[in-house]
């Protein structure tokens, strides 16, 4: 349903597009240079609804460009068919949260804010284009991520109800690998279960032919993989410690269309592995990067071509530990007193002087160093109470 635009412009001006994305209606607004709104309408989710989208946006002037929320989800395709048309699609997140209390919260609204986001230069993230062997890559590792999980856990049930077995059973495939107990308990027969025996062989057959199953559709996928990093960047997998699963992030991270990336800081910024100005008043320092993509991140920091430390590069971020302080010269008179007095008799090793003890000793020195005493020093009787206090 569409609302009657506010004016129409009589020159072919550019106009900026913005769309808030569903899953199966698209929201649209259509803002002049100067920011007036012009007008707002709702497409259904379908290469109809696209074409439909575009020459209703085109109605009202030239679009060059475009903001558009959720560009690896709901707006995916949307974005693809904008790049197609040569409009310049920009990745639009959620809007300002201090806004939204002010003016509510709509699909229109949120149409609109994304286009003024793209019109004020907030939103300034090139999209995704998803059109090329990294979208494929993509596909591939979620098959092989799920893959992957569902086998593990199928590997741990196999080894559970191998352990409750009976010994019968369970002798017989003792001290095989995992590939060969795999493939033998897959051959196991079994004709009714009609025993707890004869249930665990069932389940350990059916266990182990679904991991053999999943490990071949792994295989399949590591090949796929290999092959789509090699048509797009042969060059990845020639650095040392970078393999297949490494390279794949590494490119999904950076997308179909690496040119948006300007540059390694802005990738850096794109993995989180940039530092950001941490600074105020007086202080003057940065912290780590808490955003970004996470899988890239452990790809980039924790693989073996990880570039030098960021405390390397950045001594700001590692600031100088504070010192410990330093401890009194060993030959100072007064913690020789309070611990072992001089000039008097060692107590039992197990038998600790008591604070009654250290501050007669103390008072003792002091008198004895004291160039105005005249008179004698009185004995010290140490005290065997035992008392701490």
């Amino acid at each position: 349903m569409s609302s009657m635009p506010q004016s129409t412009p009589s020159d072919p001006a550019e106009v900026v597009l913005g769309v808030d994305t569903h899953k199966d209606v698209h929201v649209a607004a259509v803002l002049t240079t100067l920011g007036v709104l012009l007008a707002t309408s709702t497409f259904p989710t379908t290469a109809v609804g696209y074409r439909r989208l575009l020459a209703w946006a085109r109605g009202f002037g030239p679009v060059g460009r475009a903001g558009v929320e959720c560009t690896g989800s709901y707006g995916a395709a949307l974005a693809r068919y904008l790049l197609a048309a040569t409009i310049t699609v920009i990745e639009v997140n959620r809007g300002d949260r201090g806004e939204r209390r002010r003016r509510g919260k709509t699909d229109t609204l949120d149409a609109e804010t994304a286009a003024r986001a793209v019109l004020s230069g907030r939103a300034t993230a090139i999209a995704k284009s998803g059109d090329g062997q990294v979208e494929m890559l993509r596909m591939f590792k979620l098959a092989k991520a799920s893959a992957i999980k569902s086998r593990s856990q199928a590997i741990n049930q196999l080894k559970a109800v191998l352990v409750r077995a009976e010994p019968t059973l369970r002798e017989s495939i003792t001290g095989l690998g995992n590939p060969a107990l795999f493939r033998r308990c897959a051959q196991l027969t079994v004709s009714d279960p009609c025993d707890p025996a004869g249930a665990a062989a069932l389940t350990l057959r059916l266990l182990a032919r679904r991991v053999l199953t999943l490990t071949s559709e792994i295989d399949e996928l590591n090949v796929h993989i290999t092959a789509a990093i090699k048509t797009h960047a042969p060059q990845l997998l020639q650095r040392y410690g970078v393999g297949p699963d490494t390279a794949a992030t590494l490119l999904l991270a950076a997308g179909d269309n690496p040119e948006r990336l300007t540059s390694e800081a802005s990738f850096a910024a794109l993995c989180g592995v940039s530092p950001i100005e941490a600074s105020s008043g007086k202080t003057r320092r940065r912290r780590l990067n808490r955003g970004g993509n996470r899988q890239g991140q452990l790809r980039a920091l924790h693989d073996h071509h990880r570039p030098p430390a960021l405390g390397q590069t950045n001594p700001a971020l590692h600031p100088t530990p504070r010192r410990r302080r330093k401890d009194p010269p060993r030959g100072h008179p007064l913690p020789q007193a309070l611990h072992l007095p001089r000039d008097l008799p060692r107590h039992h090793p197990r038998q600790r002087p008591t604070r009654t003890d250290q501050l007669s000793c103390l008072t003792s020195i002091a008198a004895s160093n004291s160039p105005s005493s005249t008179e004698a020093v009185p004995s010290y009787e140490p005290s065997h109470s035992g008392s701490s206090g």
